[in-house]
């Protein structure tokens, strides 16, 4: 059976791949920091597993540092001109969406065609993640399709995907962190206590008030921890579950997945989701940092309302 840990070894061999690549770049003065958080990084999807608690802590408290002391520079890999970029998209003309709309077609195949598939009663993806495992998968095969397909060298995809990395820095860590961060909160028991202060203060004997704190508590709690993967097992262990699932019988995949839309609402709208909002005004090269979010609150605001409505009329039917 292919598990997720395939999925996670390799992008450990393509983070170690980035960090051979940083430390050979001679042009970077800072290939050595660059080397070291990629290799951290690659060392916790190949081992972290067996590392135990206290080695990854020491492991994060490493990325921590090498960030946090401007260790971390730009490299520079070798990658094509502006103008030559300008003469392939001529010459390939609507041949360069082949490979991202490879993505959606393996995808479709692997979760419709092969994750059904049994070897000896054994199937072949893990059925619990066989989403993910598709994706892994889809990544390779579109990669593939590009450098056959465009007549690119081999090293362009990690040599690309370095550059990018660089580029966007430490905050390309930002989603996995929050996200553990959301599941240490939750195992802390910080959902039941939110629970237990909104139901002091507002009153949850009305469907469309508990719906309404749910989606707009889903949505602050992503302003104040940047990710909504942080904040869903918070405030669906405090009121979704609790409140709105057993208490007024609502369906958990509907309350679950506009809940998650709530927390999107919250994305769009802080600069702590600097992954998403701040990133791209630097590389953009914007004068206002901010301007993302400004674009994105107008979209944000009616989104989130539309949310309560919807979670209030088709949850509990």
């Amino acid at each position: 059976m292919i598990k997720l840990g395939v999925v996670y070894g390799l992008a450990g061999l393509v983070f170690a791949a980035f960090a051979v690549l940083s430390a050979l770049d001679r042009a970077n003065r800072k290939r050595f920091g660059n080397a070291a958080f990629w290799g951290l990084v690659s060392l916790s999807f190949l081992a972290g597993d067996r590392l135990g608690d206290r080695g990854n802590g020491v492991l994060v408290l490493g990325l921590a540092l090498i960030a946090g002391f401007g260790l971390l520079g730009r490299g520079a890999p070798p990658t094509t001109s502006p103008d030559e970029r300008r003469a392939l998209a001529q010459r390939f003309g609507l041949k360069l969406f082949a490979p991202a709309l490879t993505l959606p077609v393996v995808v479709a195949l692997g979760v419709l065609v092969l994750k059904p598939l049994h070897f000896g009663g054994t199937p072949l993806f893990d059925p619990k993640q066989a989403t993910l495992i598709s994706l892994a998968l889809a990544a390779v095969i579109a990669t593939g399709v590009g450098l056959v397909l465009l007549r690119q060298p081999a090293m362009s995809p990690l040599q690309e995907g370095r550059r990018l990395m660089d580029t966007v820095g430490w905050a390309a860590l930002l989603p996995q962190m929050l996200a553990a961060l959301g599941a240490v909160f939750a195992l802390a028991g910080v959902g039941d206590t939110i629970g237990r202060l909104v139901t002091e203060w507002i009153p949850m004997d009305a469907r469309i008030t508990a719906v309404a704190v749910y989606c707009l508590g889903m949505a602050g709690f992503t302003v104040i921890m940047g990710n909504a993967f942080a904040a869903f097992p918070v405030l669906t262990a405090g009121i979704g579950f609790p409140i709105l699932i057993r208490q007024f019988g609502g369906d958990p995949a509907v309350v679950a997945s506009i809940g998650m839309l709530s927390g999107f609402c919250g994305t769009l709208m802080t600069p702590l989701a600097a992954n998403f909002n701040l990133v791209p005004a630097t590389l953009l090269e914007l004068p206002d940092r901010y301007a993302v979010i400004k674009a994105q609150i107008p979209t944000a605001l009616p989104l989130l309302a539309a949310n309560v409505v919807l979670m209030y009329v088709l949850a509990f039917r």
